[in-house]
């Protein structure tokens, strides 16, 4: 803006105040106006129309003795209407505003513990909101939004606070692992016990077969080899299996010397053990039955 020759341009979204020989004469809109200066009128100041904001910092506690910082963002504007109200109401209109924030603030929070205060900041921003509107209106101006946008816990507090939420976390983490860990263990038993009960199942398949071929051998060598008893082919097929397993147990890598008693008295001998431990063996399950 400008005042050459007595003429005086205004800017949009902008008023000037006139004043003559001191006193209020009207508000001039946006535009180029005639202010003959020479006749004692002349421009006091301009105000602007546009929608400002003012961020309030303001400390208080709550009623669990915690110091919080409150932010409240304030966005307000000054009427064309009203605009003489504004611009002669109030020196300084952004402390008036800070003045009443503070006041509300520290009316509200004290009756709130913390968690209240996260919880109901909307609540917060409201009242502040209806206490400014009712005390700016008188002074031309319009409250047009109030928000609080941040609440800032002392610093212990916050630790304090994160310990919490992280010891919460962690407590489920423990129960999840330890569920995890229990549904392991059950599977992990339950396959197990399958597993030895197919394996069993194959012990006794495997002990069948072996009784059903010695069974059969000693049938086949009776019909071929007259005049054998079934005692003479079943020590004659002991002593063979015998031998055979010997032989299994000196081919293993991991035996390279085996020390067996040797000679027809020896094999009789083994024969005679093997005899008795199978007829030991059956009287027992005779017994059991």
């Amino acid at each position: 803006m400008g005042q050459v020759f007595g003429l005086y341009q205004v800017d949009q979204s902008t008023i000037a105040v006139k004043e003559k020989f001191g006193k209020f004469s009207t508000v001039m809109g946006p535009g180029c106006h005639c202010v003959p200066w020479c006749c004692g009128v002349n421009i006091a100041g301009v105000l602007s129309l546009r929608v400002q904001q003012l961020d309030v910092r303001c400390e208080t506690k709550t009623k669990d003795n915690v110091f919080v910082t409150v932010v409240a963002s304030v966005q307000y504007r000054a009427h064309l209407d009203t605009a003489e109200d504004a611009f002669y109401k109030l020196t300084n209109p952004r402390e008036q505003i800070k003045s009443y924030v503070f006041d509300v603030v520290r009316a509200s929070v004290p009756r709130m513990i913390l968690d209240d205060v996260f919880e109901q900041k909307n609540e917060i921003a409201k009242t502040v909101a209806e206490e400014l509107e009712k005390a700016m209106r008188t002074y031309g101006y319009e409250i047009v939004q109030t928000l609080i946008v941040d609440i800032e816990p002392d610093e212990t507090v916050k630790r304090a606070m994160n310990e919490i939420n992280a010891a919460a976390r962690l407590r489920v983490a423990t129960r999840e692992r330890a569920e995890a860990e229990k549904t392991l263990q059950v599977k992990r038993a339950e396959g197990e016990a399958e597993a030895k009960y197919l394996s069993g199942v194959g012990i006794a398949r495997q002990r069948q077969a072996i009784v059903d071929g010695l069974r059969e051998s000693v049938l086949a060598f009776s019909d071929n080899v007259p005049g054998t008893s079934p005692k003479e082919v079943m020590d004659m097929v002991l002593v063979t299996q015998y031998f055979d397993t010997m032989k299994e147990i000196g081919a293993s890598s991991r035996n390279s010397t085996v020390f067996i008693p040797h000679g027809p008295g020896a094999v009789r001998d083994v024969a005679e053990q093997i005899r008795n431990g199978l007829l030991q063996g059956d009287a027992g399950r005779t017994t059991t039955h």
